[in-house]
């Protein structure tokens, strides 16, 4: 019987005992990547009452039970430190941005509204909000600054709002840029979503689009967790509220989660919706396990779920009939005769 342990590979006879040893260097990393590659299922398992000591001394590995014990103490350090720097995979990454991006979207919303209720007490008629009453803020400040050539200059020129001094327009210029700052924020971090589902979920990206399939991975919680799920579980995956009601209470299941974003989904009629969606999620499945097994990119995945949406536009085409209410009331206590 040939055991591979930590410091070396050992043949070992019917009673256990070593018959020939091949002891490794005591160099702490080779040895710390070899004890990683021995928690594979069915490797580095010593039989009952093996004593990995005593064999270590037996061939020669170390002089002492001190020396034994001061090395395997520094190789499963190493061994940890190894693991930690490998934790951040890219689908890691991937939920870490898309969580960096929701937190830059609530921040820039608020801020955008608080924008928009200061500014407005100065140029009330421009009717901007957003992104583009921030660049607009930034580029004048003041409405007296409007160039003649801007959409917006009659508007600022015969505005009923109140005067903006010097002290105030510094001021909200400069809450402007930073808010612009958000926005330019976001924008990078949407490019760096998408590159990285490209490489990372290539088939997921193309079914899902890489926002909607970066979502779906950080709610799952990794893409091996997300291709693990059943289809039915990434077609309501997102709506727990709804789902929970349903199960605590008579309210109907609900048919998509977050894929309702999907463009084949949002965009079909209410009576397709449900079958579309759970077509969507059988290929969203099928997409995450091809990432998470080949990663090779199958572009007749998305060719066989435009055929499959068809077949379902074409096989219902108008809404389901609701089937007619009988006349007859429903039967109540007959009271008692006293």
């Amino acid at each position: 019987m040939k055991l591979e342990a930590w410091f070396g590979t050992l043949d070992l006879g019917e009673d256990g005992k070593v018959l020939a040893s091949d002891p490794f260097s005591k160099n702490v990393r080779e040895l710390a990547l070899r004890s990683l590659s021995l928690r594979e299922p069915g490797k580095g398992i010593p039989p009952a009452g093996f004593d990995l000591r005593s064999a270590a001394l037996a061939c020669g590995f170390v002089g002492s039970p001190e020396e034994y014990d001061s090395l395997l103490h520094e190789v499963t350090l190493d061994a940890a430190k190894l693991q930690i720097s490998g934790a951040l995979t890219p689908d890691q990454r991937i939920i870490l941005a898309v969580e960096a991006l929701d937190d830059v979207n609530e921040t820039v919303n608020v801020l955008s509204e608080r924008l928009s209720e200061w500014y407005g007490g100065y140029f009330p008629e421009s009717g901007l909000s957003g992104e583009t009453l921030a660049r607009f803020v930034t580029k004048y400040g003041s409405r007296k600054n409007v160039d003649p050539e801007d959409p917006l200059y009659a508007k600022a020129a015969d505005s009923m709002g109140a005067e903006l001094e010097a002290f105030d327009e510094e001021l909200l210029k400069g809450f402007a840029t930073s808010v612009c700052s958000l926005y330019d924020r976001r924008k990078q971090i949407e490019a760096y979503i998408e590159s990285s589902m490209e490489n990372t979920a290539p088939n997921l990206s193309l079914l899902a689009g890489p926002m909607l399939g970066a979502r779906l991975i950080s709610i799952a919680g990794s893409l091996e967790k997300l291709a693990a799920f059943p289809s039915s579980t990434i077609q309501v995956i997102g709506a727990n509220k709804a789902l929970f009601k349903h199960l605590r209470s008579r309210a109907p299941s609900p048919k998509h989660g977050i894929i309702f974003s999907h463009p084949l989904i949002n965009t079909s009629p209410w009576w397709q919706r449900g079958k579309i969606a759970r077509a969507v999620a059988a290929k969203l499945s099928l997409a995450a396990r091809t990432d998470l097994y080949s990663g090779e990119k199958v572009p007749s995945l998305a060719e066989k779920l435009d055929a499959k949406v068809q077949q379902i536009r074409l096989l219902n085409p108008e809404p389901p009939r609701k089937k007619p209410e009988s006349g007859l009331k429903p039967k109540g206590k007959k009271k008692r005769r006293q």
